[in-house]
């Protein structure tokens, strides 16, 4: 790895810090280095914030350092007045006179028009140190901006005989099958608190009871959503229960509630690709798919998916409602208490 990686480096884990709290900005790292030397860091916390550009400014005791100093950013500083003025601008009247940039921005009030605006003034800009990396970070900000739709994670848990629930009746409904343990589903918990959406579809509404929600760990609990056609899942469950925003995606409209809303999907065509503009148009990033087995291999089939995470179990059912099928190679393998955790990309960007 060159030193510009090793710098390159720092600014991807310093932006990763902002994971779940930046929405709608990406999420970005900045290092200031002088002489061999890091002076200055800092990352975006949260959306009207400072950006990391200016965290990495503030941060250097001495400014007249900025004078020979090289400022590195895992994205294209804006150069466009948001909530917050243009980076490029700061770093031009900082006078500091080269940037190693990530990747160029392709939100379009970006795209480009911040190298411009700091080439003009004649500092020494070069793109594309760890390109790959600084776009997958942002993996659900460019999807989100580029393909015009959520970045759709996909999680499920099956057993070693591959099934993900028990044969049931209603006399089992109304909690889930468990799989896993408590370790996986801090886990679970944790990501959730990172996504902006979550949603499941109507049997895993009515047999799992779930609430969908941030428990096992601190953070904001992502916004909800159903799908039920037909309106079976009654008010008694947990999702409907109005503490959090919730949007019901059915096939006939239906007046709104105190925090929930529904949504009209016209259900004689793929449901898929209608519901997934719906969350685009709400302006939400991200979006988990919970189940259930019909829900998951609707997105796959569609191929419509981003993520996968799968854990497996160290049960056996024998007979029950079978996984998924994805027919790929997990990208990597993790263990989380007595399960495994396999990871599948399904895009690149």
């Amino acid at each position: 790895m060159s030193r510009d990686e090793i710098y390159m480096q720092r600014c991807l884990q310093l932006a990763s810090v902002g994971l779940g709290n930046t929405y709608s900005n990406p999420m970005v790292g900045s290092v200031i280095v002088n002489n061999g030397k890091i002076i200055g860091e800092g990352f975006h916390h949260k959306s009207g914030e400072p950006h990391a550009e200016v965290n990495a400014v503030n941060s250097v005791k001495d400014k007249d350092l900025l004078l020979s100093s090289t400022l590195y950013v895992n994205l294209e500083p804006c150069a466009h007045y948001g909530k917050t003025p243009p980076c490029a601008k700061l770093i031009i009247d900082s006078k500091i006179p080269n940037v190693m940039i990530g990747c160029i921005d392709s939100f379009s009030e970006v795209a480009g028009k911040g190298i411009e605006m700091m080439e003009k003034e004649g500092i020494n800009v070069k793109v594309g140190v760890l390109e790959q990396e600084s776009l997958n970070l942002n993996a659900r900000f460019f999807t989100f901006h580029n393909k015009k739709r959520p970045y759709v994670i996909l999680k499920w848990a099956q057993t070693q005989d591959g099934l993900i629930d028990i044969d049931r009746t209603e006399n089992n409904f109304g909690q889930p099958t468990w799989i896993t343990n408590k370790h996986a589903r801090q886990l679970v918990h944790k990501w959730r608190s990172e996504e902006q959406a979550i949603l499941v579809g109507t049997e895993t509404a009515i047999k799992d009871n779930p609430s969908l929600t941030v428990r096992d760990w601190s953070g904001k609990s992502p916004t909800r959503f159903l799908i039920d056609r037909t309106c079976r899942v009654s008010e008694s469950h947990q999702i409907l229960d109005r503490k959090h925003s919730t949007y019901i995606f059915t096939g006939k409209a239906q007046k709104a509630t105190t925090n929930c809303k529904y949504i009209t999907l016209d259900f004689s065509k793929n449901i898929i690709p209608q519901l997934l503009s719906e969350v685009y148009k709400l302006g939400l990033q991200s979006i988990i798919i919970e189940g259930g087995r019909q829900v998951l291999q609707s997105f796959i089939d569609a191929n419509l998916w981003d993520e996968a995470r799968v854990f497996i179990g160290d049960k056996w059912f024998i007979e029950g409602t079978p996984a998924p099928k994805l027919n790929l190679r997990p990208d990597e393998i993790k263990t989380v208490g007595n399960s495994e955790l396999l990871y599948f990309t399904n895009s690149k960007l």
